[in-house]
């Protein structure tokens, strides 16, 4: 990754508890969101605003832990993926007024369906009494800056709602960390804990200079992979869980080494943005690496 000298003021990019605001060279103000709280404009793309499923569940019985967390973690990967698909749309339009309700957020709440009616029979297989989640599967759009609320890691329970409190797990994450992030912070929970869970990925959130308003859409739509990035890794963890494979060098080899390639693309990615613009380009190959919560 080519490297340019960091500017010394740098603004963090979400967080658990509260969201942070970014201003863009030009005057534009940003709002972080999502798992590495990527930023937004006014006229940036909107997240989806799903309700969290993990703090709506009754005691999960030990033996329905596993499944239940594989699932939640397949919701919070959904929501990475959808948001992913918003920032797109947010820099290249696509479709008639009615393509985000018949294109993203009607195919979101099929899927939301099937992963909630497993959670149901998790509980059911085990002769626990079978909540009703149906109430759960519409989601809707969040302002543009808002963060989607996550379900995030097991046990962590981490800051925030968003943002990443629910969102972010790392600080970023989606749960994981406070209020606005994204999955990135990964390890938080809006919920609560269920024990003996997956474990998931922490990774460093990542941290900006002011963004050009000329790159604010591509940054954001890389920023919105790190956070798909992180949601795909802790579905992959969280299946692990339910049946192991590999020996003792699996989670490295197969989940966190794959993972980091993934990220210094993205990263790259954000850096080349500021350069395109004549902005200097900010070093953040410091963010690559993850670690597990």
């Amino acid at each position: 990754m080519a490297r340019g000298t960091r500017k010394t003021a740098v603004l963090k990019l979400g967080g658990v508890g509260a969201l942070a605001a970014l201003l863009f060279a030009g005057g534009l103000q940003l709002a972080s969101a999502g798992e590495n709280n990527r930023p937004a404009t006014t006229a940036a793309a909107q997240t989806v605003n799903c309700p969290t499923v993990r703090d709506k569940l009754p005691a999960v019985p030990a033996a329905a832990s596993a499944q239940v967390e594989r699932e939640l973690a397949n919701l919070d990967q959904e929501i990475a993926r959808q948001n992913e698909r918003l920032a797109r749309q947010a820099v290249r339009p696509e479709g008639g007024p009615a393509f985000i309700d018949n294109a993203i957020l009607g195919p979101l709440r099929s899927k939301r369906v099937a992963v909630l009616d497993r959670i149901e029979i998790a509980f059911n297989r085990i002769g626990a009494q079978r909540p009703d989640l149906d109430a759960l599967a519409a989601c809707s759009l969040n302002a543009p800056g808002v963060p989607s609320a996550v379900n995030g890691g097991a046990g962590q329970n981490g800051a925030g709602q968003n943002g990443n409190g629910n969102a972010g797990g790392n600080g970023n994450g989606q749960n994981g960390n406070g209020n606005a992030g994204g999955q990135n912070g990964n390890a938080g929970g809006q919920n609560g804990n269920v024990g003996g869970a997956a474990r998931t990925v922490n990774c460093p959130r990542v941290a900006l200079p002011a963004v050009p308003a000329a790159a604010a859409g591509q940054v954001q739509a890389e920023l919105a992979t790190l956070d798909k990035q992180i949601a795909e890794a802790d579905a992959r963890l969280a299946r692990l869980a339910v049946r192991p494979e590999g020996g003792p060098a699996f989670i490295d080899n197969a989940i966190l080494g794959p993972l980091r390639s993934k990220r210094v693309a993205a990263l790259d990615r954000i850096e080349i943005a500021f350069n395109r613009v004549g902005a200097q380009r900010p070093n953040l190959d410091g963010f690559a690496t993850c670690g597990l919560n």
